[in-house]
């Protein structure tokens, strides 16, 4: 899953831990924008203090964000390889959708019990956009399965690479949002170092280059939304977006795992004696690290923002071809390894010109 214009009473704790279980009060105006203001007019000042009442993004520094997007990323690349060997054996995807899903709607009401965050009082519009949201969730999962029918699994990890594009002419667009020229230049090698490290055999459709190039505006306006809905006017924490949200997911990849035969295969999986208890105890560790990974990427989403994660996204996906040559005997070539060193350095200019930049503001 791992991806949420949902007033409510604001808690005034400015902790971290409350960015995850609380609220924060609402912020001036010159803040609004909590992930990236235009960085024309910026210049570093490592004597000033950001006030309490700043944006979250602004009052965390650099080397927290670092231990977030590390968290974030271990727990990514952990999770697509125990997907992986899942699916070696299961093959029921959207099943598996519906296990991640499941787990955090049940995690995070476990944690609603034991009084780690409240539930805020939305209107009938605010519960739209989590329907909205949720749908776009499952949409996206959808429409990403059928395209890779349709397209070459390297043309399908290219198109995906262009994400932080999106992401940026989606902040452009809607929140008329500027970033520094280096920040546009940055995207650049992490991109083409993703169409080098995926090289291969390049087949499309017309039909499946359409549906893999939606994939990729959905993925964008998920990423953006989910980091909006915590930023925005109603600063929902991530647990609770992810107890909302949750549920509508599962029962819509539910619905899907019954449209396309998953449910009757896994009946007949079951009735030939092949769920035994390691595949049991296998599948509920996978469910745990989903809502583990789950509650890591909102608040990684919230606190070093929607662009950033895209990017290391992209560098996720390298490090899995990396992790698949020792894991799965995965072979690549020079022109591979030669991306993948590109696709790094590319997200550690990312990371100078932007993560470390905003720590200093």
């Amino acid at each position: 899953m791992e991806q949420a214009r949902l007033g409510v009473t604001h808690s005034r704790d400015t902790s971290i831990e409350e960015g995850l279980t609380g609220r924060r009060s609402p912020m001036p105006k010159q803040y609004k924008d909590v992930e990236a203001q235009d960085h024309k007019d910026w210049k570093p000042q490592s004597d000033v203090v950001p006030s309490s009442t700043s944006a979250l993004e602004y009052t965390i520094d650099t080397r927290t964000k670092f231990l977030y997007l590390g968290c974030w990323f271990v727990l990514n690349l952990v999770l697509t390889i125990y997907n992986k060997a899942l699916l070696q054996g299961l093959k029921f995807p959207w099943l598996l959708t519906t296990l991640h899903t499941t787990c955090v709607s049940i995690g995070c009401y476990t944690l609603l019990l034991s009084g780690h965050f409240k539930l805020s009082t939305l209107s009938t519009h605010d519960n739209l956009v989590l329907i909205g949201f949720s749908t776009i969730f499952t949409v996206n999962i959808a429409i990403s399965n059928v395209s890779l029918s349709l397209v070459s699994v390297p043309f399908h990890q290219i198109l995906r690479s262009t994400c932080p594009i999106f992401t940026v002419l989606i902040y452009r667009i809607i929140f008329s949002r500027q970033y520094h020229r280096k920040t546009y230049l940055s995207l650049i090698p992490t991109i083409i170092g993703v169409a080098l490290a995926t090289y291969g055999d390049y087949y499309y459709t017309r039909l499946g280059f359409l549906l893999t190039l939606l994939g990729v505006v959905l993925a964008a306006v998920k990423t953006v939304t989910s980091n909006r809905l915590m930023t925005g006017s109603l600063k929902l924490p991530p647990l609770e977006i992810l107890l909302r949200m949750s549920p509508l997911a599962a029962m819509q990849s539910l619905m899907l795992a019954r449209a396309t035969g998953e449910l009757h295969a896994f009946s007949s999986y079951v009735s030939a004696g092949k769920l035994t208890m390691t595949v049991l105890f296998a599948l509920l560790g996978n469910g745990v690290l989903a809502f583990v990974l789950n509650i890591s990427s909102f608040q990684t989403n919230k606190l070093a923002g929607a662009l950033t994660l895209t990017v290391a996204g992209n560098l996720k996906q390298c490090l899995t071809i990396l992790l698949g040559i020792v894991l799965f005997d995965v072979r690549v070539g020079l022109v591979n390894g030669l991306g993948m060193t590109m696709a790094v350095a590319g997200a550690a200019w990312y990371s100078m010109v932007e993560l470390i930049s905003k720590g200093k503001r």
